[in-house]
């Protein structure tokens, strides 16, 4: 079969399975590096996530090289922005540079797009329902991308605060709680940046939290008033 098929379609069986087994990767990925930064790990689970990392490394450093390979123009493919997140979430494991960008992989994932169906129960719900499926694209996605914005404030406010406040930002999975209040807006006080760099990091986060509110209420309002005024006609 077509390589190139295989890593760039999914309307085959080879290129359903091919992708999957990446997204599984970047996910185990993810999942590792935030492990990586609990402290107190024994020596052997840091022995078996160095093991994990290298193993992924080389299989996405294959992958991008075929990527590469099978591109009609090879240079648009390489600073294109899925290229360059390829390249960057490999690069530091070849290149020393003192930051860790592995959390970037999470912008890999937009490669998934899944959907789903809503079941009919009344009238009410039908209209909801065709006002869901106008805007369901947008939706997933925005969900989607504010799953990936919770993962990478956790990873900032974990590199701006880990060293001022140890106990408080003691690793990433610390570091959602302050995520999930701050993008929410909910701010509770219990855990909040001293640094100067973290106070800039949260004003951004901030900002970002206002839309993340809105959006999906401007999504569902406007799509709702659409289907009353089609059904009306």
């Amino acid at each position: 079969m077509n390589i190139k098929r295989i890593v760039e379609d999914t309307d085959t069986k080879a290129g359903r399975i091919f992708d999957l087994f990446i997204q599984t990767l970047i996910i185990i990925s993810l999942l590792s590096f935030a492990v990586e930064t609990l402290p107190n790990l024994s020596s052997w689970i840091r022995s078996l996530l160095r093991w994990l990392e290298t193993s992924i490394v080389i299989v996405f450093t294959i992958e991008y090289i075929i990527r590469v390979f099978v591109a009609d123009v090879k240079l648009r493919y390489i600073i294109s922005f899925y290229g360059l997140i390829d390249l960057f979430a490999i690069l530091p494991f070849y290149v020393t540079t003192g930051i860790d960008l592995r959390s970037i992989r999470v912008f890999r994932l937009f490669r998934l797009f899944r959907s789903f169906k809503l079941l009919r129960y009344s009238k009410a719900m039908q209209r909801f329902r065709q006002a869901f499926i106008r805007v369901k694209e947008e939706l997933i996605i925005f969900l989607i991308a504010t799953a990936f914005l919770l993962y990478i404030s956790a990873v900032g406010i974990y590199y701006f605060e880990r060293s001022a406040q140890p106990d408080a930002f003691a690793s990433v999975f610390h570091a959602l709680w302050w995520a999930v209040a701050t993008l929410t807006t909910v701010g509770y006080g219990d855990i909040y940046p001293v640094t100067v760099g973290g106070k800039i990091f949260t004003f951004v986060i901030l900002m970002i939290g206002l839309g993340v509110i809105a959006v999906p209420t401007g999504l569902i309002a406007a799509a709702l008033s659409e289907t009353v005024d089609d059904t009306d006609k």
